[in-house]
């Protein structure tokens, strides 16, 4: 609290006054970058295109997202350890918040593309966690591709080439009609550029190198 105060540059009595407790201010902090992942997110979701279309956009904001939000990437690590511990009174928050809805909308987008003849006839959870899971196991495993692949996985050229080849997989994994999957993901790539990020900050990520 100490900490934060300074940091603020405020009193810490001022702290207490507004969120009465260390805990409190934590959860309005969590709720507070929470909405804006989800309002991020639903935006997406709600974009007026096909269903498979705002698969493909979804992928790239998640992508993007876990490239550049790091406030909300180190607070979802901390409470996936603290869940598995039977510790997390935070998570309940972010599955109201942010998980629950985006994911109702995202079956229901999934279903829409599979019923109109866009997407393939496929579980829409497995459709999901192939868009989205893919881009979180690359971050993950980042450390173990380094040594592997003898590549730098965060290097802006090979982050530039995954989020690229997610996207591309994509329009040929999950359409009926591969052209038209091809088509969709070269218009979604050609107007979302990608963001600018720091590198040192990828999942708490410190390098040396870079200072």
């Amino acid at each position: 609290m100490d900490r934060i105060a300074a940091s603020a540059s405020v009193n810490k009595a001022l702290l207490y006054y507004y969120f009465d407790s260390k805990e409190n201010l934590y959860a309005a902090a969590l709720e507070m970058i929470s909405a804006k992942i989800r309002d991020r997110t639903l935006s997406v979701l709600l974009k007026e295109c096909s269903p498979g279309e705002r698969v493909l956009r979804s992928a790239l904001e998640h992508f993007d997202r876990i490239l550049t939000q790091h406030e909300f990437q180190a607070l979802m690590q901390q409470e996936m350890i603290r869940l598995h511990k039977g510790e997390s009174e935070a998570m309940p928050i972010l599955v109201k918040r942010v998980f629950a809805p985006a994911m109702t909308m995202y079956q229901a987008m999934v279903r829409e593309g599979i019923a109109s003849g866009e997407l393939i006839h496929a579980d829409w959870l497995q459709i999901q966690l192939a868009a989205l899971g893919a881009n979180v196991f690359y971050f993950l495993s980042a450390p173990i591709s380094q040594i592997v692949l003898a590549i730098d996985p965060f290097a802006p050229e090979v982050v530039a080439a995954r989020r690229k080849a997610v996207i591309e997989f994509l329009g040929q994994a999950i359409f009926a009609d591969r052209q038209h999957g091809a088509e969709l993901a070269a218009r979604v790539l050609a107007d979302t550029p990608m963001p600018e990020f720091d590198r040192r900050l990828i999942f708490g990520r410190n390098d040396e190198r870079e200072k």
